[in-house]
């Protein structure tokens, strides 16, 4: 076949191109006696001999790789009923894959076991045959058969894994190894631990056949966290599982729920004694605990949900209590499992309101010497010889402080000053001591004795109190702190004690240049409190700038050569927030005096280089998370004992980095950003103040002075030039400093001529918006004094129509009774004439007398029409009479006629109203 044959080849370069070498020849004849032999004992003692040759020569692996396997699967394949020759043939396939570690093996040297096992992986058939072996009922054949399989996953892991999933039954198989005898469990769990890495289709398969539930009781039955190096495979196994998969998560916390692992972390016993075996065991536990906190692969869509479930129920479940007992109050525990749990801390309340409220509320010891658990976090922050751990304390204050209003303005409530004591005091000597009261105190730890690494990490945890809270700011901006010897001087607010205490440093590391290194993040801490403390707080900027000492300390560390790179950025930052939030219009204590200085004392090119050379240091590039945790646990990669307790120095000093590889820890990536913004403000900012003028300073020269003899017009003209001239200097003026900003702002940025124009011509189109600017202003005024003037002249004319109207009406009046009057002149004139024409007057009737004479004649003919009425209306009473006596003469009832008539009169008077 086309792969032993290039296997040969290979066996051909080792040995030589003489195929009479001793080896080969060797074992050729072996497999020959194996494979041709009559006698059964003759064909064990050669399997026998062959066993033995291939586990102690790397030639015979690759001699037996040629030409064996082929002889071995046969008898396993065929000979199932030969157990010693099973058993045989299988250690001698263990022997051929594994390695031969000698110590004066040649580096060129053909890895042999590496070789037999690839062949051995390709064809997938071998592997369903071992699997099939499984089920054999000899105790060695089972025990072999897993040890091949895990040397086979060592070197050829993709290929075992596709064979595992495509053969029936394959992971049920093994997964019935855990039940088996303990020596065949513990194989079977090492192997489905290294299967199950990074395989998500034989994860699901695993705990779908019942993984939790076998891991769990193998921990339980070896004694928990106690318990050997199984409990270690038992933890690796279940943390394969859960470490990617909110599913699997989900799945333990609806079924067996989350009491197992938690118990785990129980401490049993009275002396608390740490083997190094309990240390990776404790350590694999909190670091299932860690998984089941961040809920599951960051690609999962459901793991804010998932992982905000599985934080309620590990509270609920009371592992806040555990983890107290074990990272704080068990300080007998080695520094790497208090570390990792101070991390399950803050992840726990990380983002998480209910669980920080549950946390600022847990109290911790005994009877009187009772105090609440961030008291005590604190103070081993403040007292632990242990970089590490301190990191580690620092994480759950800052995952508590982070977005929380309540708890840091809690916190900084208790910041109340205690008299300076004439005795150092020890920090535990006082548990009734308020979480303010310890912090003040560690803060000013080292006035005395110029230790000032207690008074770095204060200022890290008070950095945490104040981020994003101007109330907490503002509070702490109120602390006056008493002198040590208030006979030699004065109280000073807390700001400037720190920013004190940052100076001491400085001089401190010129003076002691061995710990230059293993103190360098003293400076560096004090910085980030400050940058944090005074963003957005003008308040802040004022104290710093309220002592010319300050500023002109702050130029001399950014221009001090012995400091790091992180320095200076860090200074730089701090003095361009005093340009930034600087609210005052004090002479030299103003935006403009601040860029000034950095102006006069460096220039802004080589102020603004820094901000590039801290961008690019260690520190502020590196991609690196040690939040992260250390590399998983397995047995492979188990640390020991010294390595365990020394975890916290491992990486203190990197070589070609000038800081503290710790620094990576405090300083997070959301430290990181606010730096990043603050530099695009601070150019910013700087530019603006070039640009414009100071408002407060007025120049009056004498040429505005009218002169003796010169007339009004003269002078206004002579005004109107110097205005005119003023106005263009100042224009001139302020395009040449907005040049210069922008081009000294954007220096740095671009080594390219490209970037070179483009900053040219932002400059030019800077200057020309703001000709056009005040241009825009001016026409502006102009067009609202025309639309004043408009509206005026609008109103005026509206003013002079109305009059008109008014006029045209009277006129009109006036007209008419002209017209009446001449009417009437003309009439008297008419009469006039008649009257001289010589008419006689009487001609015209006496109208009186003819009315009275109508009226009497009207009067007389009314009386005689009601005289002729009175007659025959006598005339018809008289006819009535007459009737009336005949009918009563013929007996008719005359006044029942009467009333008979009446009534047809009034019914025939309806009927026609009902007609019309």
């Amino acid at each position: 076949m086309d792969l032993a044959s290039r296997y040969k080849g290979v066996v051909g370069l080792v040995f030589g191109d003489n195929p009479s070498s001793n080896e080969d020849s060797y074992i050729q004849r072996l497999l020959d006696r194996i494979s041709n032999g009559t006698l059964p004992d003759d064909r064990r003692t050669a399997i026998v001999e062959l066993q033995s040759v291939v586990a102690e020569s790397n030639a015979a692996q690759l001699a037996f790789g040629a030409s064996g396997f082929p002889v071995i699967m046969s008898i396993l394949k065929e000979q199932r009923d030969d157990v010693e020759m099973v058993r045989g043939a299988l250690e001698t396939l263990l022997g051929a894959l594994t390695p031969i570690d000698h110590a004066r093996a040649q580096k060129t040297e053909v890895q042999a076991a590496l070789m037999n096992s690839d062949l051995l992986s390709r064809e997938a058939e071998n592997i369903t045959l071992l699997l099939s072996l499984l089920e054999e009922e000899d105790f060695y054949v089972r025990y072999y058969t897993l040890q091949i399989l895990t040397a086979l996953l060592m070197n050829s892991q993709n290929r075992l894994q596709e064979a595992i999933l495509t053969t029936p039954r394959g992971i049920t198989r093994l997964m019935d190894m855990l039940m088996d005898r303990e020596v065949i469990r513990n194989e079977a769990l090492l192997l489905l631990t290294h299967l199950t890495r990074e395989a998500e289709e034989i994860q699901k398969i695993v705990v779908f056949e019942g993984a939790f539930e076998k891991i769990f009781s193998i921990i339980k039955e070896e004694g928990g966290s106690d318990g050997d190096v199984v409990v270690q495979d038992c933890l690796e196994l279940l943390n394969n599982l859960l470490r990617s998969s909110s599913s699997n998560q989900i799945l333990l916390r609806e079924t067996m729920g989350f009491e197992p692992i938690i118990s785990i972390l129980k401490l049993r016993g009275i002396t608390y004694k740490f083997t190094q075996q309990k240390t990776v065991n404790l350590l694999s536990a909190l670091e299932t605990i860690n998984m089941l906190i961040m809920g599951g692969a960051d690609t999962d869509p459901g793991k804010d949900s998932n992982k905000l479930a599985n934080r309620t129920v590990l509270v609920q479940k009371k592992l806040l209590d555990h983890l107290l007992m074990l990272g704080v109050e068990s300080q007998w525990a080695p520094v790497a499992v208090r570390c990792m749990t101070f991390k399950c801390i803050g992840d726990l309340v990380d983002g998480h309101p209910k669980n920080r409220d549950i946390l600022a509320s847990k109290v911790l010891g005994e009877d009187r010497q009772v105090e609440p658990a961030l008291n005590s976090i604190l103070r081993i922050i403040l007292q632990t010889s242990s970089i590490q751990e301190f990191v580690a304390a620092d994480y759950v204050f800052k995952t508590f402080c982070e977005k929380n209003r309540e708890g840091q303005t809690m916190l900084a409530s208790t910041l109340i000053p205690q008299p300076h004591p004439t005795v150092r005091d020890s920090l535990e000597d006082d548990v009734n001591m308020s979480f303010g009261s310890m912090l003040l105190r560690g803060l000013c730890s080292g006035e005395t004795d110029g230790d000032l690494e207690t008074c770095c990490r204060a200022a890290s945890i008070l950095s945490h109190v104040v981020k994003d809270n101007n109330q907490c700011k503002e509070k702490a901006l109120k602390i006056v702190l008493e002198s040590p010897m208030p006979s030699m001087g004065t109280p000073e607010p807390l700001f400037q004690r720190i920013v004190r205490y940052l100076a001491v440093a400085s001089s401190m590391k010129r003076k002691d240049t061995s710990s230059t290194l293993e103190k360098s993040y003293i400076q560096q801490i004090i910085l980030k409190l400050l940058v944090t403390w005074t963003v957005d707080c003008p308040a802040a900027v004022q104290c710093f700038l309220d002592s010319r000492h300050h500023l002109t300390y702050l130029l001399e560390l950014v221009e001090n050569p012995a400091a790091t790179v992180c320095i200076r950025g860090l200074a730089s930052i701090l003095l361009g927030e005093c340009v930034v939030y600087n609210k005052s219009n004090e002479n030299g204590k103003d935006a403009f005096a601040v860029v000034d200085a950095v102006s006069q004392k460096m220039g802004l090119t080589s102020y603004f280089s820094k901000f590039e050379e801290m961008q690019s240091s260690f520190i502020f590039s590196s991609s690196k998370r040690p939040q992260q945790g250390h590399k998983p646990l397995t047995r492979t990669a188990t640390p020991s004992e010294a390595e365990i307790e020394d975890m916290d120095e491992a990486d203190a000093v990197d070589k070609g980095n000038e800081d503290h590889s710790m620094l990576l820890s405090l300083f997070d990536p959301s430290f990181k950003g606010l730096v990043k913004s603050l530099e695009g403000n601070i150019r910013e900012r700087i530019v603006d103040v070039y640009s414009r003028p100071k408002s407060e300073v007025a120049v009056v020269p004498a040429d505005l002075e009218q002169r003796s003899g010169e007339n009004e017009k003269d002078y206004i003209n002579r005004l109107k030039a110097f205005i005119e001239k003023q106005c263009s200097e100042i224009q001139k003026l302020l395009a040449r400093n907005a040049a210069l900003a922008e081009d000294v702002a954007s220096s740095g940025r671009s080594e390219q001529s490209q970037g070179s124009e483009q900053r040219a011509g932002t400059v030019m189109e800077k200057v020309q918006m703001e000709s056009i600017r005040r241009e825009l202003q001016e026409t502006s005024q102009r067009l609202e004094t025309a639309k004043a003037e408009k509206s005026k002249i609008e109103s005026e004319a509206s003013n002079y129509k109305n009059m008109a109207v008014k006029l045209e009406s009277d006129l009109k009046s006036l007209s008419d009774a002209y017209n009446s009057l001449e009417q009437a002149n003309y009439h008297l004139e008419k009469e006039v004439k008649s009257l001289k024409g010589g008419e006689d007057p009487m001609e015209f009737p006496d109208i009186e007398a003819i009315k009275e004479e109508v009226r009497k004649e009207a009067q007389k003919e009314s009386e005689d029409e009601l005289n002729d009425l009175l007659v025959c209306l006598g005339q018809e009473e008289s006819k009535v009479e007459k009737l009336t006596a005949r009918l009563i003469e013929l007996g008719v009832d005359v006044d029942k006629l009467l009333e008979d008539i009446g009534e047809e009169s009034e019914a025939q008077g309806e009927s026609e109203e009902d007609d019309h």
